[in-house]
């Protein structure tokens, strides 16, 4: 089983949402689309499912041609961000509907519901009806409600984004095990490149309709094809700066900041991608930098903090573990990790690891 978009675009008047896309997913597989609000997320998985048709190109599916294929003859289930459910149904009946329809008989349903309804800690809830839920509570009943039908194709659009930070942490461990031994194909769309890290399998880095690279999750996180899919796949955004090579020295275009190591390219110019995470307050790996800034905001982001600081004509972020404030002004030094950065040629393709 597997899903083939072949040269899909999609154009709205004179406006292309999907470009020329080329796009395989194969049985068994969780699939990532990773991108920004309007990178064309939700207007790819609406192709998949049947509920929007491409302006050109085709999509397989499993050998045939179901292009053209209504969305009620396919074999798929869909979760938005903003949740749908019945309000007339209790939350049994509301997971339970899609179940209800195929003829399967009632202890299995109960079974069934039973199992996903623990999973999503909805279980003391199956009687409740729609309007006594939480917003988090009715988010996790929708997406029940599509976990519990044996889909090929189960399209997640953002679907965790309404929910606590606690609940959607413990999800995204736990949606990868829940689709272990189901024969199917998920895609999981997310603006939040943490989610495709914990749900791992596979990631299509996405940006204005083009898909930028597709590959193992950890291929495309570690060894992004070009600079745009590093950008991609960087939350906050990634430090970007011009640098020299000469010998084994490298040097910041902007300041002097300089660094040794044994990264296999020709002398010259590149540019540098560093994650914020890898400019930290402390020293983290064994081939560390110095950089000294201006702070210009210090906040805290859940146990983290961000130190936003300029050096020379660049603003730079930094991500540190733990409470790390710094005053407005204050002069501040930091540490980058060598070992970490990404090395991009004058065409912004990437040339090397560090």
């Amino acid at each position: 089983m597997s899903l083939e978009l072949k040269e899909v675009e999609k154009k709205v008047g004179i406006e292309t949402h999907i470009y020329s896309t080329n796009l395989k997913l194969e049985k068994n597989t969780i699939n990532v689309l990773l991108g920004s609000t309007l990178a064309g997320k939700t207007t790819l998985m609406q192709i998949m499912a049947g509920l929007d048709k491409p302006t050109s190109g085709e999509i397989w599916f499993n050998g045939e041609n179901v292009t053209g294929k209504e969305v009620q003859k396919r074999n798929c289930s869909m979760v938005y961000q903003q949740f749908i459910n019945y309000p007339n149904f209790t939350v049994f009946d509301n997971i339970a509907s899609p179940l209800k329809i195929t003829g399967i008989n009632s202890d299995e349903i109960k079974k069934r519901v039973g199992k996903v309804a623990e999973l999503l800690k909805l279980t003391t809830m199956l009687n409740k009806k729609p309007d006594e839920l939480s917003g988090g509570q009715q988010q996790r009943t929708a997406l029940a409600r599509a976990l519990v039908k044996d889909s090929d194709l189960i399209l997640l659009d953002e679907p965790l984004a309404n929910l606590d930070f606690k609940l959607r942490e413990e999800l995204r461990e736990e949606l990868p095990k829940l689709f272990e031994d189901r024969d199917c194909i998920v895609v999981y769309a997310t603006t939040e490149p943490l989610d495709a890290l914990m749900i791992g399998g596979n990631t299509a880095t996405l940006l204005e309709g083009n898909v930028v690279q597709y590959g193992k999750t950890l291929d495309v996180y570690n060894k992004p094809e070009n600079l745009t899919s590093a950008k991609v796949f960087s939350d906050p955004p990634m430090n970007i700066a011009e640098i020299n090579k000469s010998g084994d020295k490298f040097t910041l275009t902007d300041n002097n900041v300089q660094w040794t190591s044994n990264v296999n390219i020709k002398d010259g110019n590149y540019k540098i991608g560093i994650r914020p995470h890898n400019i930290t307050t402390y020293k983290e790996g064994s081939n560390s930098v110095e950089i000294n800034g201006k702070v210009l905001i210090s906040e805290l982001s859940g146990s983290e903090s961000l130190i936003h600081f300029t050096n020379g004509k660049l603003n730079w972020v930094s991500l540190s573990n733990g409470i790390q404030q710094r005053n407005i002004g204050e002069d501040t030094k930091l540490h980058m990790n060598v070992d970490e950065f990404l090395y991009f040629d004058q065409s912004n393709r990437l040339v090397n690891h560090g």
